[in-house]
């Protein structure tokens, strides 16, 4: 079957364009995008409308909660809710009871996600058994099994010695490593980033510095092993000049940030609101806006959800005690929008971080509208109103910071491989 999506905004993040026209679709991959395109006569023809018609969002980072806490995210309402926010493909976190540290608990979530999730599916497993950064686990064997990434997530691992093999034996196997910059000594029990704010609030604090500490001990590593390296979460302005030099130098470096770090501040916390407690910590507003400078310039290579689902049990604490994280999967594009609608990141710009970039980093072949790219695809309006009501997301946690916020962007359909998995009513 042929489909042919007509008078759509093209956001080309491969090119850096945004054009009115037509793209084809044959047999779920992308034929041709153009202003005139032919085709044939059995096509069905979608017209957008002048809305905006780009790649489906690759989301690195995703935590879904199978096995072990499916109260909070199962793989059914993790995909019906990547499918709602404009995901087509989820690179899912290994931090889970037990962690996915074995080819048998890898086989499994897959299993269960190819089951259950109307979107693509893709797994990092753990660096070490259990996370706990004493023994790295079977790379080669993961790496068969299908793992796209090796991390302990949030658990920084602080034995150099022990991330040092793990980085020089995934650099024999070509594994990328994914790590979160932070020096844990300095910021166990932190709540907020230190200053007046942390200091009149109270909170634990923990200082910027932490990040570009860890960062700096990272890249330091990178160095000694040549390994493929990608931060999870640059957050703070102290970090970037590290990522700056590893760059120049030539290291085989990336880095990401997620979507709350661009869009709030410390302030937000407020009188202690829980559901904008986040790891690391929100930051300062000139932190904020020095890393959408990162991401424009591309220092900062790609956007993410970290989508960290929690029950209201978790949440409804003092918030010291609360859990980390918030869900992200429905709102990472309506708040990407704020970016967009204060001029501060073009559509193309946002699509190349939340998109390409991460498809080009983890090996797949989506994230672009080129030629024999799966057809992965979202249409939305990026100027469509709405306020958030966080009881109608569709994932089964609802520890959203964004709920009650006016927001502008809508998804109005969602395609994988050119099947549609959601249509706006």
């Amino acid at each position: 079957m042929s489909l042919l999506f007509t008078n759509a905004r093209l956001i080309d993040p491969e090119n850096g364009t945004e054009t009115i026209g037509n793209l084809l679709v044959q047999d779920g991959v992308i034929v041709d995008h153009g202003a005139d395109i032919a085709f044939p006569e059995r096509t069905e023809v979608i017209d957008c409308g002048g809305k905006c018609l780009a790649p489906g969002i690759v989301d690195i980072g995703v935590k879904v909660c199978e096995p072990g806490e499916r109260h909070k995210e199962s793989y059914r309402s993790a995909g019906l809710a990547a499918a709602a926010g404009g995901v087509t493909t989820m690179v899912t976190r290994p931090d889970t009871l037990p962690a996915i540290d074995s080819p048998e608990t890898l086989e499994f979530v897959t299993r269960r996600a190819n089951e259950a999730a109307p979107v693509n599916v893709v797994s990092m497993a753990a660096l070490t058994k259990g996370r706990d950064g004493n023994e790295m686990t079977e790379f080669g064997f993961l790496l068969d099994a299908g793992a796209v990434a090796f991390t302990d997530c949030d658990r920084v691992i602080t034995s150099t010695k022990v991330l040092g093999r793990a980085m020089t034996y995934a650099r024999s196997l070509g594994a990328l490593i994914i790590s979160h910059p932070q020096e844990p000594g300095l910021s166990k029990g932190a709540a907020a980033t230190s200053g007046k704010f942390a200091s009149l609030r109270g909170l634990p604090a923990v200082t910027p510095m932490a990040e570009r500490m860890g960062l700096d001990r990272d890249i330091a590593l990178v160095e000694m092993t040549g390994v493929k390296y990608h931060a999870d979460q640059i957050t703070t302005s102290r970090a970037l000049p590290a990522l700056e030099r590893a760059k120049a130098n030539g290291f085989d470096v990336t880095a990401g940030t997620s979507i709350h770090h661009l869009t709030l501040n410390e302030l937000d916390v407020a009188d202690y609101r829980t559901f904008f407690k986040v790891k690391p910590p929100l930051r300062s507003e000139d932190d904020r806006l020095a890393i959408i400078a990162a991401v424009k310039s591309g220092l900062i290579d790609t956007i993410s959800s970290m989508h960290t689902p929690q029950d209201e049990e978790s949440k409804r604490l003092p918030f010291e005690e609360a859990a980390s994280g918030a869900v992200a999967l429905e709102t990472l594009l309506p708040a990407a929008m704020r970016l967009y609608h204060a001029e501060q990141l073009t559509l193309p710009e946002l699509f190349r971080a939340m998109a390409l970039n991460p498809a080009k980093r983890l090996g797949l072949p989506s994230g672009r509208l080129e030629a024999g790219a799966p057809a992965d695809l979202i249409l939305f309006d990026p100027d469509a109103p709405f306020v958030l009501d966080r009881a109608k997301l569709k994932s089964k946690s609802k520890n959203t910071p964004f709920d009650g916020q006016r927001m502008q962007g809508k998804v109005l359909a969602t395609y994988v491989a050119g099947s549609a998995v959601y249509r706006r009513d």
